[in-house]
């Protein structure tokens, strides 16, 4: 797997509160491992939260011995949740804190992945598709019929999110299995890429650059001249290649 990861801050917010992790080499008993967090909170709390909750998975993988990918990811994403909830208590500072997660794998062919609140996995080949679902207020407006997808770009209310890892006792997954085939390319991002840089544009940069290098750098910048009004979290990764770039 050729994976490459990065994160900015953008062009408008002070403190980053995305955090990712990417490894094309093995974690516990998965091949790789590969997360995106978009941390929410008062000041600094969503920048530990999104952190914490990304180290507390890797932990949890790293020493998990689960028989199935999907309960290994609930578990670490359950995990994390507990563990956000304890440090609020303790910490005033950290009160209210939370993060978006989205934990994937790909072992042999197929793509397992679970996702927690707005941020994104894309599949891209001959076009783009986003694999995850939105746990988001104004997909929930589009999923009962109030508002269609064009309107709900636009919505003033489209940052504001239905679920989140850290918030409550108990966190609601979503887990996806999904068969790859060769020349797909798995693509995770924060809201701080795809509220700034449509569909179609990110799948053109994706396909135009030389390599996962290229498209990463190319799709923060692309944010970034668009407006950069929040912080930029973005994995891409190429499951069949051999070659790992570091």
């Amino acid at each position: 797997m050729n994976t490459f990861s990065m994160t900015d801050v953008g062009s408008v917010r002070e403190v980053n509160e995305d955090y990712v992790f990417a490894s094309s080499a093995p974690v516990g008993s998965l091949p790789n491992l590969l997360i995106v967090a978009d941390g929410m909170g008062g000041h600094k709390a969503g920048d530990y939260a999104s952190r914490f909750a990304v180290e507390v998975v890797k932990q949890v993988l790293t020493e998990c011995a689960a028989d199935s990918p999907e309960k290994m990811i609930k578990d670490a994403i359950s995990s994390a949740n507990e563990r956000l909830l304890e440090a609020a208590l303790q910490d005033e500072n950290l009160k209210g804190m939370g993060t978006t997660l989205v934990v994937a794998t790909v072992i042999e062919r197929t793509l397992y992945f679970a996702n927690v609140g707005d941020s994104r996995l894309y599949l891209l080949n001959d076009d783009i598709r986003q694999l995850s679902k939105d746990h988001s207020l104004v997909q929930e407006m589009v999923r009962l019929g109030g508002i269609n997808q064009e309107e709900a770009k636009h919505h003033p209310d489209k940052n504001i999110i239905t679920r989140a890892v850290g918030v409550r006792q108990e966190v609601e997954i979503d887990f996806f299995e999904y068969r790859l085939k060769d020349g797909d390319v798995i693509l995770m991002c924060t809201d701080g890429l795809s509220n700034m840089v449509e569909d179609g544009e990110i799948f053109r940069i994706v396909k135009s650059s030389r390599d996962v290098v290229e498209a990463v750098e190319q799709l923060v910048e692309k944010a970034k001249d668009n407006g950069g009004r929040d912080n930029i979290g973005v994995i891409v990764a190429e499951p069949f290649v051999d070659e790992v770039i570091v």
